[in-house]
């Protein structure tokens, strides 16, 4: 095989290895990331009382275990973020979380056919300097049929997670040589069934992120 023109990092994260959270460990996760919601500056909104947490699948990263979540509130907004650990003999420790909140609900974008949030954890260096945005995604399919999800960068797949009760969870290199990522979804028969941007095209500017923080 002949030298790559588009060498970057990819499937750098191990696959799921836990169900997905429940009982006392999901108890555990749910107070780290309610704390992180009780932090979220809401610039004046009232963000009301979270509901019930749906969890993601966990992808592991740099020695972190990643856990995304999302938790519709009373007053209608849509809390988003993960809950990040380290592993030790002595089992998960050094918690993490993020928390943010949108008013961008799928309900209210009949056009999406995935449902996507995404923050970036951290950098990857490539050549002549160049970086990446190490970024997790997470979300869910909104038309039926799909069985896989993949992370593509410039048309190259950097990532991909089968469905886990309709939830996946990637971590991906974005941003990279003026390369963004896609999102795309796949039936059993390895057909495409949707694409999404993390990002929003505007005429006179750079791409914007479609949903997440710090992307």
């Amino acid at each position: 095989m002949p030298p790559t023109d588009r060498f970057v990092i990819s499937f750098a994260a191990e696959p799921p290895q836990e169900p997905l959270p429940y009982g006392r460990w999901a108890d555990t996760l749910r107070n780290h990331f309610l704390a992180a919601c009780s932090e979220i500056d809401s610039d004046g909104e009232e963000l009301g009382e979270p509901g019930e947490i749906v969890w993601f699948p966990d992808r592991t990263f740099g020695g972190r275990a990643y856990i995304p979540a999302v938790a519709r509130t009373s007053t209608g907004y849509e809390l988003f973020g993960f809950v990040s650990f380290s592993e030790a003999s002595g089992g998960p420790g050094d918690f993490q979380a993020r928390a943010e909140f949108t008013a961008e609900l799928a309900e209210s974008n009949p056009d999406w056919k995935l449902d996507l949030n995404d923050d970036v954890i951290g950098t990857w260096r490539g050549e002549e300097g160049k970086t990446a945005e190490m970024t997790l995604v997470w979300g869910v399919p909104l038309i039926p049929g799909g069985a896989v999800v993949t992370a593509e960068l410039a048309n190259l797949a950097v990532d991909q997670c089968a469905l886990v009760e309709q939830r996946f969870t990637l971590i991906a290199p974005d941003n990279y040589r003026s390369d963004y990522l896609e999102v795309k979804l796949w039936g059993k028969g390895g057909e495409e069934l949707a694409r999404e941007s993390l990002y929003v095209e505007d005429e006179d500017s750079e791409p914007e992120t479609e949903q997440a923080p710090d992307s």
